[in-house]
């Protein structure tokens, strides 16, 4: 049994990579990168998290964080980043409902809302922040973004993942 999967079934009885308990695939693994750096110039972006699903894995994303830090007063920001603009990317393909946004949606070190957002077979996953207007305030010295998500063998490539 997979070490990152939780539910106790057996996977040799009856296999459908599939827990008979709560539907998620056997070979299932968690990802979650993360990093804070220097809040881009203007007309530029920094990439925050970056994951790359291997080739013939899909996954599902499940939360996301946001890291604004004032240049003036070293305060976190909660609300509104206004001259700035987030963005997940899939495929560097901006995923509905997370658009372009300024708005901070679940702040790093409160509790996020959970997310389900499926990601295509083995596509890169990256969250990025953009500086759009030259005069914004508040200035931001730093910026961070955490991604973390879940990933698996999809079955309908052939075969059976991690089997010995």
């Amino acid at each position: 049994m997979n070490a990152n999967h939780a539910c106790a079934v057996h996977r040799d009885v009856g296999y459908s990579n599939l827990c008979q308990v709560c539907g998620i695939p056997m070979d299932a693994g968690y990802f979650d990168v993360a990093s804070i750096k220097a809040a881009p110039p203007v007309g530029k972006e920094v990439e925050l998290a970056r994951y790359q699903l291997h080739p013939q894995y899909c996954g599902t994303l499940l939360y996301f964080m946001q890291y604004a830090e004032e240049s003036t007063t070293n305060k976190q920001v909660l609300s509104n980043t206004p001259g700035y603009e987030w963005l997940i990317l899939c495929n560097n393909q901006p995923r509905a409902p997370y658009l372009p946004t300024s708005l901070i949606l679940n702040p790093w070190g409160y509790n996020s809302l959970p997310i389900h957002l499926r990601l295509e077979e083995g596509c890169t996953l990256r969250f990025v922040v953009r500086r759009v207007a030259a005069i914004v305030s508040p200035e931001l010295s730093q910026v961070g973004g955490r991604l973390l998500g879940r990933s698996w063998y999809n079955t309908i490539y052939g075969g059976i993942p991690n089997r010995l």
